[in-house]
């Protein structure tokens, strides 16, 4: 199983329009963060999860030229609004439809924002065509296993998923934008030989957890690995991963998990 990080920053990406902060302007590259998402590849099978304002150009510096399934975790416009770039796959699957799994919410999220895109078919080549699915607890393929969870993350709810390779028997778990796991969400995760989970900022927030809640939330899963993502310019990558305890780090564009 291979886990790319597309983006690991928040809604308002980093560096941030207007600031000037040693984060915005460091020369650091894992300090520049485009919003987050990532693409799963299990025994070949290519799984992208969401599709940020930066999607088209995450796939061309990632070089991500296929896609088989796309999950979107939950509608709102940082996860959403790169959508519309997804048109692109629709042409490489046959100028079909493509199947977005998603919440209650997502489906409503994607129907007001792309309305001309919740057709059977790409009216014309090169036009984007979706069709709205509520996301299984458990998607079932050759490749191996999806289940996912419901977590909370203020008003709305995002879905947890845990990815395992049939193969290698990999787990891989992915809690973006969520205030905390709920015992489901643990127990699908534990032992996982990966896990990414967001870890918003230093600072408390109302539907993310923080840098110490993220730590505190990835210890009770006794994965061997646990990355923090969706960061903000709070966080500068080489000084906070080096206060972190043993077994975790910082999510970056660009990072490559091998498991």
């Amino acid at each position: 199983m291979e886990v790319i990080v597309l983006g690991s920053g928040t809604s308002q990406g980093v560096p941030m329009i207007g600031c000037t902060c040693a984060v915005c302007t460091s020369a650091d590259p894992r300090n520049k963060r485009t919003r987050t998402s990532i693409h799963v590849v299990m025994d070949g099978l290519h799984v992208q999860v969401d599709a940020a304002p930066e999607f088209r150009l995450q796939c061309l510096k990632e070089g991500i030229d296929r896609l088989d399934v796309f999950i979107l975790t939950h509608g709102h416009s940082d996860h959403v609004a790169g959508m519309d770039d997804l048109r692109r796959f629709c042409d490489l699957h046959g100028a079909r439809a493509l199947t977005v799994h998603t919440t209650a919410e997502g489906k409503s999220r994607v129907a007001a924002i792309y309305p001309y895109a919740i057709i059977k078919k790409p009216r014309v080549r090169g036009y984007p065509a979706f069709k709205l699915a509520d996301m299984p607890a458990s998607m079932e393929l050759p490749q191996g296993t999806i289940r996912s969870t419901l977590l909370p993350h203020g008003e709305a709810q995002t879905i947890g998923l845990v990815f395992t390779e049939r193969s290698t028997g990999a787990r891989f778990a992915y809690y973006t934008d969520c205030k905390l796991l709920t015992p489901e969400a643990v127990e699908l995760a534990r032992g996982a030989d990966a896990v990414i989970i967001d870890g918003l900022r230093p600072l408390p927030h109302p539907s993310h957890l923080s840098i110490d809640e993220a730590i505190q939330a990835g210890r009770g899963l006794g994965a061997k690995r646990v990355w923090l993502t969706h960061l903000t310019h709070l966080t500068d990558h080489a000084a906070a991963e080096a206060e972190l305890p043993e077994g975790f780090g910082l999510a970056h564009d660009g990072l490559r998990l091998r498991l």
